[in-house]
């Protein structure tokens, strides 16, 4: 028996989900702060502090509908290109907001994980990654991975030069190679493949994130800004989601 839940209230706003078919990994690309600043005859950072904001929804919300893996792409290897005082205000925020949230989020059985080279990252800001992680570790609830100096090419260039290493101490044998076995080199080997991948801001590309793994994601774009975006937007998602029939290249 399916369950439905109702959002909203009545008639055109009205969302219905089925609650037995809610993706279990959604990936979201945070697009759009800057242009959303820009708009508004605000700087670029003002944009970027308010779409750390968005997530506090968006990851609640989530947790709501029991959704058990939520990817962020926050910051790429592509980033670094930017003006340094827009990384430099990146970075301030995202310090900022684990020191706000990670207290409340630990409470709501929220786990911390990163994905992408944080190493490369200012120390600060991968010391408050790591209380973060260490804190939530054991938590049984939604799994918020944050992309951080993350770039799909990079991942697999580092899988396959893990992979390269291994062969060569004798540790694998490289001939038993397969995708699954190759999943596990990748900074997400401890996850499902993304279900959904959510892109707002009216760009059509996946930006180099999660190469591998969105084989066989539904993907939803949205016109909407992140600053925008909301948890309405996010059933709406599901709900698309939901409408569509996933073949993995077979019949259904």
């Amino acid at each position: 028996m399916k369950t439905i839940k109702n959002i909203f209230g009545p008639k055109e706003e009205d969302i219905q989900l089925d609650m037995e078919n809610i993706p279990r990994h959604v990936a979201i690309i945070m697009d759009g702060n800057g242009r959303w600043a820009k708009k508004r005859g605000l700087p670029r950072t003002a944009g970027h502090k308010a779409g750390i904001e968005v997530l506090r929804e968006v990851i609640k919300a989530s947790s709501e509908l029991k959704i058990e893996f939520l990817t962020l792409y926050a910051f790429s290897t592509e980033n670094w290109k930017r003006p340094k005082e827009e990384v430099s205000a990146l970075m301030k925020l995202l310090v900022y907001y684990l020191q706000k949230e990670v207290k409340e989020l630990h409470k709501n059985k929220v786990r911390i994980r990163t994905i992408g080279d944080i190493t490369q990252l200012p120390h600060q800001v991968i010391g408050q990654i790591h209380k973060a992680v260490d804190l939530t570790k054991n938590n049984k609830g939604l799994t918020v991975n944050i992309a951080l100096n993350y770039g799909g090419r990079d991942e697999i260039i580092r899988a396959v030069k893990n992979i390269w290493k291994e062969n060569m101490e004798g540790n694998i044998c490289i001939e038993n190679m397969d995708e699954e076995k190759f999943s596990t080199y990748l900074d997400t080997g401890h996850l499902p493949d993304p279900d959904l991948l959510i892109r707002p801001s009216g760009e059509f590309r996946t930006s180099n994130f999660l190469l591998w793994q969105l084989a066989y994601a539904e993907f939803w774009f949205s016109n909407i800004y992140w600053p925008d975006f909301d948890k309405k937007h996010l059933y709406m998602a599901i709900r698309d989601y939901q409408m569509r029939h996933r073949r993995f290249g077979g019949l259904k």
